[in-house]
């Protein structure tokens, strides 16, 4: 697929550089580097291998929704440009790694972390290995070789079963924390000491802590999917919480709209513009958390454990037919609205009552529903859970399995 690619861009006139094999932030770097007029990724994510495509940039900028169909539009009517474009190949992973490490902060700890690092056989496998490498402490590397086969788990850290190599690792090694990377490696996994999982709200929480004391009163962005406890926390140090709809082109923009230093997904994407230029890159996050927790001089378990703690589900995705997905949301919406509930609808349906909060929205990739719950102890988290069950269940859709 790249070969072709780059052919067709040739073609057109273009003149491409190619940065070869590599995660995609390390593209995103690349077209800061070089001051590029776009970029694509080829790219699965961490979708299974059949799933391949691309992701765009234009400019600095992420290229979607309906750019993309336009550019579709092009495409069938064959109405491209003639040229005679030239094709270069650089060495870009050399430079990404440094600046990469340039943001490492020991902070007095010399001695460093004791680190796992689970590139899950994906494309950001060399990075890790020569990243950890170069970092102080004892570091261990699992599943570093690249393989699109992912022949020991499938490489997406928000499945609680992919991080149990992950977890029995740290435990047996008493690290002091490790990181998991999905396929491509712009979504980042993080297990505590005890092997314990920290989701990707509570890991943004944990930066927005650290960046808060650099930057006070800064904005920081976090999904709809995030717990409430994360924005109330960004809130309670000073800063400018704001909720936005799913999508890492979608937070992208969003940043560069409010000038925010730092956003995040539920999903692990993590967003930097303090000290970097903005796009998602897990390893870039996972710098900045292993800074974050030298500067603090306590363990990363012990800064966990003083986030707030509620009860919840993680991120529950369930199948439904793409062309059935966003009408079974607004269906719900509807009814909803209706009754007089208290609904943010910035993108699905947040709402929230006196026991918490429940989520449904509609995947802007995959062909299934999103639902998310937390509340203040079980018996209400299990109010919500039937509530949720009972509106899809009046769409005619089969809820998950929320036990």
């Amino acid at each position: 697929m790249e070969a072709a690619l780059i052919d067709g861009l040739a073609k057109g006139g273009i003149d491409v550089v190619r940065v070869g094999l590599g995660p995609t932030p390390m593209l995103y770097y690349a077209v800061h580097h070089y001051d590029a007029d776009g970029g694509i990724m080829v790219t699965g994510s961490h979708n299974p291998p059949k799933h391949n495509g691309f992701k765009f940039m234009i400019g600095k900028k992420p290229f979607y929704g309906e750019q993309i169909l336009n550019l579709a539009e092009i495409a069938s009517a064959g109405d491209y440009e003639d040229g005679y474009g030239s094709v270069e190949s650089v060495e870009i992973e050399p430079l990404y790694l440094e600046r990469l490490l340039q943001d490492y902060d020991a902070a007095g700890n010399s001695s460093g972390l004791r680190v796992a690092w689970d590139p899950g056989n994906g494309a950001s496998g060399e990075v890790v290995q020569k990243l950890a490498a170069r970092l102080p402490g004892q570091h261990i590397v699992l599943n570093g070789e690249i393989d699109g086969t992912f022949p020991s788990h499938h490489p997406d850290p928000t499945v609680e079963e992919n991080l149990d190599q992950l977890k029995q690792t740290v435990r047996t090694q008493n690290l002091d924390l490790g990181f998991a990377f999905d396929g491509d490696g712009d979504r980042i996994g993080v297990v505590d000491s005890r092997g314990g999982v920290v989701w990707g709200d509570q890991i943004l929480a944990l930066l927005a802590g650290d960046l808060l004391k650099e930057l006070p009163g800064a904005t920081i962005i976090a999904d709809v999917k995030a717990s409430q406890v994360l924005f109330d926390h960004i809130a309670s140090l000073g800063g400018d919480p704001i909720m936005w709809r799913t999508g890492h082109s979608l937070i992208k923009n969003k940043m560069q709209e409010t000038g925010a230093p730092l956003a995040g997904e539920m999903s692990g994407h993590i967003f930097f513009a303090h000290n970097y230029y903005g796009f998602d890159d897990a390893m870039y996050a996972a710098i900045r958390l292993l800074s974050a927790v030298n500067r603090s001089g306590e363990s990363f378990s012990a800064l966990f454990d003083q986030l707030p703690k509620v009860v919840n589900t993680p991120e529950l995705r369930f199948p439904c037919a793409d062309d059935r997905k966003f009408s079974v949301v607004e269906e719900v919406r509807a009814r909803l609205t209706a009754n007089g509930a208290q609904v943010n609808d910035i993108d699905g349906v947040r709402v929230s009552n006196a026991d918490g909060w429940w989520l449904l929205r509609a995947s802007n990739t995959q062909d299934v529903l999103v639902a998310r719950c937390e509340a203040t102890d079980q018996e209400a988290l299990g109010r919500l859970k039937a509530i949720l069950v009972t509106e899809l269940e009046a769409s005619g859709i089969t809820p998950p399995d929320l036990d």
